[in-house]
């Protein structure tokens, strides 16, 4: 069995990132680059069929020298191979979707992971529109994966009426969603194995991008607040001439 789990260097939720001086981009210099958290769960599943089943696990990235970390530490947990598909300029998610798919395509994936949405704005849609490029069967937002004899999976996700069963054949895209499993850590000796392991680098072919960012801005300021003085008699009335006067509300 082979499987492909696509993974996306994001930022780190706790680094403050600004507007760049161009008003169209972000200043990314001083960010500390992560795996996407969903796609944590992608690889994690990827390494269990690998131990269970033997399986050949390859993780790729699209990207710079960023995504190089996000690779290693795959390298680190115990995947097979690692490509790096060159990107300077990260598209939009179309764009992204069609560089993976023209990865992808004729090497005989049975399986291909990610997750359910990547942090930093992908729409959850990367994962459905690789499977629609491929022409093969998806399951998205996966809480639970079973293989089945003969070549099929099994596989349950939450809906809004109760839990969802989609069955269909291999070779399939799932992506992801927290409670599949629970992530692992790389150990020292992954760490160190790792670093003698080879990242494959390839050029991604050009995808032209169907979105374009004209501007970015940040939230306006939020006026203070007002603090209501005297009694609680005279707060209530103050408070309701607040809420007739200026909010209309009443």
């Amino acid at each position: 069995m082979k499987i492909l789990v696509a993974l996306k260097q994001v930022p780190d939720t706790e680094t403050k990132i600004k507007i760049g001086p161009d008003g169209k981009s972000l200043d990314l210099g001083d960010v500390k680059w992560i795996t996407s958290p969903y796609d944590e769960y992608a690889l994690e599943e990827a390494l269990r069929l690998k131990e269970s089943r033997e399986a050949e696990v390859t993780a790729v990235s699209v990207g710079n020298d960023k995504a190089r970390a996000v690779l290693q530490n795959a390298l680190a947990l115990g995947v097979q191979n690692a490509v790096l598909v060159r990107s300077e300029q990260i598209g939009d998610p179309m764009a992204i979707a069609r560089v993976l798919a023209g990865y992808a395509k004729d090497k005989g994936f049975d399986l291909i992971f990610l997750g359910n949405k990547g942090f930093g704005g992908d729409n959850a849609s990367v994962g459905p529109m690789l499977a629609e490029f491929l022409g093969i069967a998806q399951a998205n937002v996966v809480t639970k994966l079973e293989l089945l004899d003969g070549g099929g999976f099994r596989a349950e996700r939450e809906g809004d009426a109760g839990t969802e069963i989609i069955e269909g054949a291999l070779p399939a895209v799932i992506t992801a969603q927290r409670g599949l499993n629970e992530p692992r850590y790389a150990n020292l000796k992954g760490i160190m194995a790792a670093k003698k392991k080879t990242i494959e680098e390839l050029d991604g072919a050009a995808a032209e991008p169907l979105v374009a960012v004209v501007g970015l801005a940040l939230p306006p300021a939020r006026p203070e607040g007002k603090k209501l003085e005297g009694d609680p008699a005279a707060q209530a009335a103050a408070l309701l001439g607040l809420l007739r006067d200026e909010a209309k509300v009443l």
